[in-house]
């Protein structure tokens, strides 16, 4: 049996994954209700938050401070599969929020022979319960959580990373892979979850940058991109 199907951090899951739930339920349900009366595209809708964000990203992240922005069940499994298959030792994470994916991922880590999750979150409430979460999940020895504006806090992640998890603030996401990418190895692998930004994808893409990217088929509509760095 693996850590991730332990009854410990099963039953954690799974409760993590309702409250997620029922925290993000209205927020879901706008998006939709936007989508719907004007007629506008994810994509769209994407642009637009990312515009916000560059223009005050502090006060849009402040709004979900009590929002799990998570993985889904589907999503956070495929995450702990790939940190197994790339056999990980070290994990960035940027974008902990409530701390579920680090979950995922510290299991990995652990299933793996150990290691370090190094994870980043902007908003203080989010730090403490993340850290709270992985602590009920027996995994906080593999976890560090640094609160605060991840071009800061990632920017000496001591060591080779195997993995990247991009799941933060949209526009930041091909700045954070630019941060990290001296780190990465040929054969580490970026997951990348909400990649709608058009600079990131566009980087990612084309293979004079040095990955394999496409978007792969776990929770279709959210954005996610797999890539591995292969010079």
């Amino acid at each position: 049996m693996t850590t991730l199907d332990s009854e410990r951090i099963s039953v954690l899951l799974d409760r993590l994954h309702q409250d997620a739930e029922a925290a993000d339920r209205t927020l879901v349900e706008e998006v939709v209700g936007d989508m719907a009366a004007s007629g506008k595209t994810m994509e769209q809708l994407a642009a637009e938050l990312i515009s916000e964000e560059r223009s005050d990203m502090r006060s849009v992240y402040r709004r979900h401070a009590d929002h799990f922005l998570s993985v889904s069940p589907a999503y956070g499994r495929f995450l702990y599969a790939m940190a197994r298959a790339c056999r990980a030792t070290r994990i960035v994470e940027f974008g902990t929020s409530m701390g579920v994916s680090a979950i995922y991922l510290a299991a990995a880590l652990r299933d793996n022979g150990g290691g370090k999750l190094i994870g980043t979150e902007l908003e203080p409430g989010k730090v403490a319960r993340a850290r709270a979460h992985i602590a009920t999940a027996g995994l906080a020895d593999l976890v560090e959580i640094r609160e605060g504006d991840a071009r800061e806090t990632l920017a000496d992640v001591g060591g080779p990373v195997d993995l990247l998890h991009i799941d933060g603030a949209w526009s930041l996401y091909l700045p954070i892979l630019k941060l990290v990418e001296p780190r990465l190895r040929p054969g580490s692998v970026v997951l990348a979850e909400n990649a709608f930004a058009d600079d990131y994808l566009t980087f990612m893409r084309n293979p004079t940058n040095g990955y394999l990217s496409q978007p792969i088929p776990v929770d279709e509509g959210r954005g996610n991109e797999f890539a591995v760095k292969v010079d």
